[in-house]
């Protein structure tokens, strides 16, 4: 069922992404008919880290220095617990998230992928989930958290964890197919 034909996805990610938190929303994404591009600060090729291991190596598609806001219709951000340490301390990364929950494109964010949000300053008043640990971050940067397998909010999907990707998946789908949504400050 291509729901997404003619919508494109940037997976924002760094070394050491939750291998699953990345492939399984990708290949949900492609076979929605969404086209996916893996963006990093790194060149050539982003590796994955598989519960206590180093794991797969994926390629990256482009650099976060050469995308724009424009080239997508939607971000989704893997979790995994040095992927996002490492991409909130990246302000173009930040920048970049940033810009998508300004617009009101969708941003879907699994696990530990919510700290990049965070450094936005964009929370405020947003209803969120993410793994347990992050919670008084989230609840710190001004969002309402909850612990339930997917949080949707204005176009924001978050879950907690991998046991969640069927219902983040499906949410961050129906979420990309309806498109831009209106922003509405928080603050």
């Amino acid at each position: 069922m291509a729901t997404l034909t003619g919508k494109k996805v940037a997976i924002l990610t760094e070394n050491g992404f939750e291998e699953v938190e990345l492939t399984s929303p990708r290949k949900a994404l492609e076979d929605a008919g969404a086209q996916v591009e893996i963006v990093s600060p790194q060149k050539g090729k982003v590796k994955a880290w598989d519960k206590d291991h180093w794991s797969i190596e994926l390629n990256v598609d482009r650099q976060l220095d050469d995308v724009s806001i424009d080239d997508y219709d939607a971000l989704m951000l893997p979790g995994g617990v040095l992927n996002p340490d490492k991409l909130r301390m990246n302000s173009k990364a930040v920048e970049f998230a940033q810009q998508f929950l300004e617009t009101g494109k969708p941003v879907a964010a699994i696990c530990h992928g919510p700290q990049l949000l965070i450094e936005t300053g964009l929370l405020d008043g947003r209803n969120m989930t993410s793994y347990p640990s992050l919670q008084t971050d989230i609840r710190n940067a001004g969002a309402l958290w909850a612990d339930q397998e997917v949080v949707t909010d204005n176009g924001l999907v978050t879950s907690r964890s991998p046991k969640d990707l069927e219902a983040f998946n499906k949410k961050m789908i129906e979420e990309i197919k309806e498109g831009q949504h209106t922003t509405t400050a928080h603050n």
